[in-house]
């Protein structure tokens, strides 16, 4: 592989790269429920024959890191000789490679002249997969048969024909029909078109060339990895950080990192991690690795692309029975999206007197999300699922930005626009939080304030946000920022209601979500 052209090989990378962004564009111009075609709460990846991730749109880091074992996975249960020409599986498993049971995937293999080449997956976050509660977060769920419907991997194309069979099982599981089969059509179509651009990059360099590139970038990129980790010096780093509930009697859940660098390679250790917590905050150990393979990147001070090779140099640890690898009936909605984010601040604590000019303060490390589930008079519901950024935590050389999304999500607020023309809520304020960052040395941002009234009969809310209880820290002697507070006003009377939560609301009431500020960083002057 030395003897290729490295010219070419940037080609196919580049190639890879806007193959995977043109799946999500697929996705976003085609799929059916707001929280895709607005807010992007999706991811594009192409990974090679062994399900080595080698290509990835600019989406959700935490979905893309969880990618690179998605497949491999799959291939354990679905070995590539069962595999056909345009066959395409269904499932959304934690135990392959997977994350919370919303995230669904579809997997189609790429042959070219009857050899299996690459997959290509899509990943979507379903607005409702079934279980107990509209939109499939249950806060106090015991386990996660509560939480949604489990899909095994199942055929959802045979040989380019549409499996209507499995696709009505589906359906007939989820409480918006109509917007789940629009979205996964979208990711069945967007699978399609990476499948063609691939065929095209076979067709004008050559399969053999094609498939020793893919390799090759595996390479270049765990180069890059050990280069990155020997500039560190030699050492043991520990670092630690909450949920902010969870633990015994409630106390908060520790995430706990021991980072032992050694020449090109690091060991990181989250066995020190809670046990499994009685709520939704478990996560899966891919997702703890996808949040560590992210920090590692980050830390690295490098664009570097994170492909499969990028992972050989790190070893990653769980504990079994832990908050982290709680086993695959534990319950796991919040933990893709709020646990992950503790593990990564976790890191960047680890290193905060060792590469301070590379890191942020605390920031809105948490999805801030409110579900909003309507009641339709068919029996079906809409779903709203809204995310709310917050201040960024602020540098060594800066202020922390107002109203944005840190760490492993990358998506957007949904316009208020959109929400008011397709759900019986409106949105009566939107601004932002003045005040709410940290002081120091540089300040960190301020949050957002957005209030929503509901305007039909009834409405089933979900809250799933952190850094209500452990605000945003700040950095190297900067004040922590304000944490988020959710309020809730029914017949002229404000209470606060938990960050975690599912309740009934009424028309009239008033849901105010007031998200953090970022910490700051070193101390004011």
């Amino acid at each position: 592989m030395s003897a290729l052209d490295p010219f070419l090989v940037e080609v196919i990378r580049h190639g890879l790269s806007a193959a995977a962004e043109e799946m999500s564009l697929v996705m976003t111009r085609s799929a059916r429920s707001p929280l895709l075609r607005e807010a992007g709460d999706l991811s594009s990846a192409i990974t090679d024959a062994e399900g080595g991730l080698v290509g990835q749109g600019r989406d959700i880091p935490i979905h893309l890191g969880a990618m690179a074992y998605t497949v491999r996975e799959l291939l354990k249960r679905c070995p590539a000789g069962t595999l056909r020409e345009g066959d395409a599986l269904i499932y959304n498993l934690g135990a392959l490679g997977g994350n919370h049971l919303n995230d669904v995937k579809v997997a189609r293999p790429v042959f070219v002249d009857g050899t299996l080449v690459a997959f290509a997956l899509s990943l979507a976050h379903w607005p409702d997969v079934g279980g107990t509660w509209p939109g499939s977060y249950l806060a106090e769920a015991v386990d996660t048969f509560q939480e949604a419907m489990r899909i095994p991997p199942m055929p959802i194309l045979q040989q380019g024909t549409l499996n209507r069979p499995v696709l009505d099982f589906i359906l007939a599981n989820v409480r918006d029909p109509v917007a789940c089969e629009g979205d996964l059509l979208a990711q069945i179509a967007a699978t399609e078109a990476a499948e063609r651009r691939i065929r095209e990059l076979c067709a004008q360099h050559g399969t053999e060339t094609f498939v020793a590139c893919m390799a090759r970038l595996h390479d270049l990129s765990e180069a890059e990895m050990r280069a990155a980790i020997a500039e560190l010096p030699d050492g043991t780093y520990e670092g630690e950080d909450f949920l902010d509930d969870g633990g015994p009697g409630g106390a908060p859940a520790r995430i706990h990192v021991r980072i032992a660098i050694r020449g090109e390679e690091a060991h990181v250790d989250l066995s020190g991690s809670a046990d499994r917590v009685a709520n939704f905050c478990n996560t899966t150990p891919f997702i703890a690795r996808s949040a560590v393979a992210y920090a590692a990147r980050i830390l690295s001070g490098r664009e570097m692309q994170q492909n499969a090779g990028a992972l050989r140099p790190l070893t990653i640890v769980t504990r079994p029975g832990s908050i982290l690898e709680p086993g695959w009936n534990a319950a796991v909605a919040a933990g893709n999206h709020e646990t992950s984010m503790r593990v990564v601040d976790a890191m960047f604590r680890a290193m905060e007197h060792i590469i301070p000019e590379r890191l942020s303060a605390g920031g809105p490390a948490t999805s801030g999300l409110l579900a909003f589930a309507e009641p339709m008079p068919d029996q079906s519901w809409r779903m709203l699922y809204e995310v709310h950024g917050g201040g960024e935590g602020a540098r060594h050389d800066r202020d922390g930005s107002p109203a944005t999304r840190v760490h492993l999500t990358n998506t957007s607020n949904t316009p208020a626009e959109v929400i008011e023309a397709n759900y019986a809520i409106r949105v009566e304020a939107q601004s932002i939080r003045r005040g709410s960052g940290g002081a120091g040395q540089h300040r960190g941002g301020d949050g957002v304030v957005r209030s929503y009234r509901v305007l039909a009969e009834s409405m089933w809310l979900t809250s799933c946000v952190e850094r209500c209880k452990m605000s945003p820290y700040g950095l190297k002697g900067g004040a922590d920022g304000k944490p988020f507070r959710i309020t809730l006003t029914r017949d002229g009377v404000s209470e606060e209601i938990p960050g975690k939560s599912n309740m009934l609301l009424k028309r009239g009431d008033l849901v105010t979500m007031e998200s953090c500020g970022g910490g700051g960083f070193g101390p004011a002057g």
